[in-house]
């Protein structure tokens, strides 16, 4: 049994520029010796969407490993967890060996990180393939729907948008359309989804989506800004054509947060995601 001592720890907000307008994740800067039953009691506890554990690499090529829990249990990967945690490591004097690109090993493989040129707190990550794509089924769509509290005429689009977490995804006519949405998982009886939304902007908008996303299973009923779906939703769009190489979307309007989401496909395919990180708490947690 390993005692309680202090460990590093960092509270990171991510996908703002706008101080506490992002979503912020809890890190663990030093956290071998841990038990999985103490990372997910920690995790309850911050209560926060996502709470992680920064340890050494298992994989000869990334520079270190991460674990991600919720407050309901662990994740193979999410987007801005991966973020926060790069930056916190990288701020408490993580040495990558490519100082311009971190390595991150996660459940679901290593995931490549790059820092944005000339802006050190903007961080991308390349997103992981989906494990599950394609239209959802009649009877989820339905379930959906029901949830969101719209017609099923209401959806121009759907798509499983897997690429770990679980996320399936609908889309609306328009942003105004998804940030209309009084959804109510509850009562339809569906509260084990995991589901985006995703709505365009007018035409001139400096944004190209407005993106929500609804977790009620593990005690998040929307999570402010979003990586992991993000992530899957662009390369759904990117794929149909449906979305430039080069576009942002806004998410966490409705819960009083202003987050930005920067996406790049690059010339070889690959997908970046990221935005700004900011340090909000530092310290240290006895665990």
């Amino acid at each position: 049994m390993t005692l309680p001592r202090p460990r590093r720890f960092a509270q990171v907000d991510v996908f703002s520029t706008e101080p506490l307008g992002g979503n912020p994740v809890a890190v663990v800067l030093d956290a071998e010796g841990l038990a999985d039953e103490t990372m997910a009691a920690f995790a309850r506890w911050t209560n926060l969407s996502e709470t992680t554990f920064v340890l050494p690499p298992t994989h000869p090529d990334a520079d270190y490993r991460l674990r991600i829990f919720t407050p309901g249990g662990e994740l193979p990967f999410a987007g801005h967890p991966t973020l926060g945690s790069a930056h916190a490591w990288l701020g408490a004097g993580g040495a990558p060996r490519d100082p311009a690109s971190p390595v991150q090993e996660c459940a679901a493989g290593l995931v490549p990180l790059r820092r944005a040129e000339g802006q050190e707190a903007h961080l991308a990550f390349a997103a992981p393939p989906t494990v599950r794509s394609g239209p959802l089924d009649d009877d989820l769509l339905a379930r959906a729907v029901a949830a969101l509290g719209v017609p099923a005429s209401a959806v121009v689009g759907h798509q499983w948008v897997d690429n770990g977490p679980g996320w399936a995804a609908v889309e609306l006519a328009s942003a105004e359309e998804v940030l209309a949405l009084e959804p109510d998982f509850a009562g339809s009886g569906a509260v084990d989804l995991r589901l985006g939304v995703v709505g365009r902007h007018p035409a001139g908008s400096p944004h190209h989506v407005e993106v929500r996303a609804f977790v009620p299973g593990i005690g998040v009923p929307e999570d402010p800004v979003t990586g992991s779906l993000n992530a899957s939703v662009a390369q759904w769009l990117l794929r149909e054509g449906r979305a430039p190489d080069r576009y942002t979307a806004t998410q966490g309007t409705r819960v009083g947060r202003a987050g930005v989401v920067e996406v790049q496909r690059d010339d070889d395919g690959t997908v970046w995601v990221g935005g700004a990180t900011t340090t909000v708490v530092a310290g240290s947690v006895t665990l």
